[in-house]
């Protein structure tokens, strides 16, 4: 694939366009986006990586389409599991609602500036030795066992990171907000504010989540440019998706399960291209292992689009049979309730009457019956 220079200059002008006039918006105007306004900014945005898949098959053909496309989803797929952290982030430093979406959108901005610098240096790596593949490919595999096996703990409670705590003991700050500044003057001393502390929350926490998307990305494609484009249209409408699908989150249970094998699946890959392309001396002679097959894109992306559409699918089912028999267990109480509250007025009536206790109750169940 053949980008020319000033080919990768358009692309990023464009998408710096893009970002800077959502910044300019946001900090013109801070407020929580409506459902509709945040479904109609991601579907545009959604429509725009489309197209640019697109765009990419009618320049330089269907194989490096498939690994955008493929390399887009898995980015995606993995940004949704950063919005968790980002919901915890922001109700550990109490933003304010209106303020969320500025915080978000440079947060993003930062991610995207270090994540760049992150795929230069990929490239960079696989380019010198094609070896660090099989790097690769182990610790996505680790990573997927450890996502699967609930390694990562404490998901109801966000722990600063050693940067973070750096910076606050470096800093002198306020604990007050103060809209969308970073820093104010207060008795002619300069202090840090909330918002410059969780931007630097979320930027950092989406570096370290780029420790296992950037590998797995490369596992799908070995072209920067499509590494980079799939990173940039996945965060671009991660602002969107915080707010559209923030209360949804929590349907998404079997998410990690989804996740870990994507990874699983893509760790293995990343091996077995390695072993088809084996230049180690202590591996087969440093001869490449031409009995290890090296799955194509369009597998790839078969399986991605088929992993994340079962974990969606069944974590919907499962959240919604849930919610039913908590719904069905919570009416059941209540009928307890309601019944030990009329037995007693019934049994005091019934003897009054002369009547048997058993027979004058079983107008009165039978009627809760049928109600």
């Amino acid at each position: 694939m053949n980008v020319p220079v000033w080919g990768w200059f358009l692309t990023i002008g464009l998408m710096t366009v893009f970002l800077a006039v959502d910044v300019f918006v946001i900090a013109r105007r801070p407020h929580v986006p409506s459902m509709a306004e945040a479904g109609r900014h991601l579907a545009f945005f959604v429509a725009l990586a489309v197209l640019f898949g697109l765009f990419i098959w009618f320049e330089w053909g269907g194989q490096y389409a498939g690994e955008f496309y493929a390399g887009w989803l898995t980015e995606y797929s993995l940004s949704v599991d950063n919005l968790f952290v980002f919901l915890l982030i922001m109700g550990s430093f109490k933003v304010p609602k209106k303020l969320q979406q500025s915080a978000l959108m440079v947060g993003i901005v930062i991610a995207i500036i270090l994540r760049g610098i992150f795929i230069g240096l990929g490239a960079v790596v696989i380019n010198a030795y094609a070896w660090v593949f099989y790097i690769f490919g182990a610790f996505l595999v680790y990573t997927a066992i450890k996502l699967a096996t609930g390694g990562e703990s404490d998901d109801d409670e966000y722990h600063e990171n050693r940067f973070l705590l750096w910076v606050e003991k470096r800093f002198p700050a306020t604990k007050e907000w103060h809209g969308t500044s970073l820093t104010v003057i207060e008795n002619g001393k300069r202090l840090i504010t909330p918002m410059l502390i969780v931007i630097l929350a979320l930027g950092t926490t989406d570096l370290l989540f780029a420790l296992d998307s950037i590998p797995a990305i490369y596992g799908l494609t070995n072209e920067p440019y499509l590494v980079l484009t799939a990173n940039i249209f996945a965060l671009m409408g991660l602002r969107q998706l915080y707010f559209l699908i923030g209360g949804l989150l929590k349907k998404l249970v079997y998410l990690s399960i989804g996740l870990a094998v994507l990874l699983a699946f893509i760790g293995v890959k990343l091996v077995m291209h390695a072993m088809h392309e084996n230049n180690l001396p202590f591996i087969n002679g440093g001869q490449p292992i031409e009995s290890v097959p090296d799955i194509p894109i369009i597998v790839s992306l078969g399986a991605i689009v088929l992993i994340l559409g079962v974990t969606t699918v069944a974590s919907l089912w499962k959240s919604s049979r849930d919610a039913k028999l908590e719904a069905a267990n919570g009416t059941a109480a209540v009928d307890g309730v309601a019944e030990g509250d009329t037995e007693a007025p019934d049994v005091a009536r019934d003897a009054s009457a002369g009547l048997p206790a058993e027979e004058g109750m079983t107008t009165p169940r039978a009627t809760h019956d049928q109600r």
